[in-house]
């Protein structure tokens, strides 16, 4: 009977196997148990690390949110509010640049304590948030001011306030942070989809056009900052001009040269930047060319 039960199947692993090749079969199976264990592994610790992350930034933005609601501590009435240093960082941003604005500066133009402003701002973040929503206080439409009930008057109005505030304050161009959302940057928002109720558009076609006359504008007042805030003198940028056709690798500059005069040239393609008139000629074919674009909504 010992003998009958020594019998294998014939798909069963051959008598002679060595004890190598077992060997190399177990570990081969152990390693692809291991690698898919190590898989998994490694997916859950991706996914608890993006929790963590995910966690980490909503703590930093309640954090910062918490600027708009923390209570004054202390039963003393506060030396200053929000407003005050959000206006004192401005100032001393209009006058020397933003990067200037630190907690220290700002105290001195409070004429505070640096840790007295600790109690207001805790962070530079908060500080932040607190500046640009302050400057999108400049660009809100007042309340007492109605928006026009056409949808193209209405968010002109209020691009025009956009630009009118980048043009006093160009330092807010150089922030690349993205600062919490504010009460201001909630109403701007607001005003800009109640400028865009009379028009007959998806919720899509709205939220592009919102996105793209801020971009119009803030592409705008950066150029104009950057390239138009000196009047050049005519005389040195014709003869730097004149230099660079000498190697006759620019045939279309080359040709209106020929056709107009260097000094003609160039008078007339600086009076053009410079027009009073370029930014609303130039957002009117804006909105244009996105009203031809849409598609009416079915009533």
């Amino acid at each position: 009977m010992a003998s009958d039960y020594s019998k294998k199947p014939a798909d069963a692993a051959p008598e002679d196997m060595t004890d190598a090749v077992r060997q190399y079969v177990i570990d081969r199976a152990t390693e692809k148990i291991n690698a898919k264990f190590d898989k998994q592994a490694d997916k859950v610790a991706a996914k608890s690390a993006r929790h963590i992350e995910s966690l980490d930034r909503l703590a930093a933005h309640l954090e910062t949110i918490d600027v708009w609601t923390r209570a004054d501590r202390g039963s003393r009435k506060p030396r200053f509010n929000r407003d005050d240093i959000a206006a004192a960082a401005i100032r001393i941003a209009d006058s020397e640049g933003f990067e200037a604005v630190s907690m220290r500066r700002l105290a001195a133009e409070l004429d505070a304590g640096t840790m007295t402003l600790y109690h207001y701002v805790r962070t530079k973040d908060e500080l932040l948030t607190l500046v640009v929503d302050a400057f999108l206080a400049e660009v809100v439409v007042p309340q007492r001011q109605r928006l026009p009930r056409e949808w193209r008057a209405a968010i002109t109005l209020i691009v025009r306030r956009t630009r009118d505030a980048l043009r006093r304050h160009p330092w807010i161009l150089d922030i690349s942070d993205d600062p919490s959302i504010g009460p201001n940057a909630m109403r701007h928002f607001d005003q800009s989809w109640q400028a865009l109720s009379s028009l007959n558009a998806e919720l899509e076609d709205k939220l592009d056009l919102i996105t793209l006359v801020d971009e119009y504008v803030f592409g705008f007042c950066l150029h104009e900052r950057n390239n138009l805030r000196d009047d050049p003198d005519e005389g040195e940028m014709v003869d730097y001009i004149g230099a660079l056709l000498i190697d006759d690798e620019y045939p279309a500059l080359a040709g209106m040269v020929a056709e107009m005069g260097l000094s003609r040239l160039w008078s007339r393609m600086d009076a053009h930047a410079r027009g009073s008139d370029r930014f609303d000629r130039n957002l009117a074919r804006l909105l244009d060319g996105f009203e031809a674009s849409l598609k009416p909504r079915p009533q």
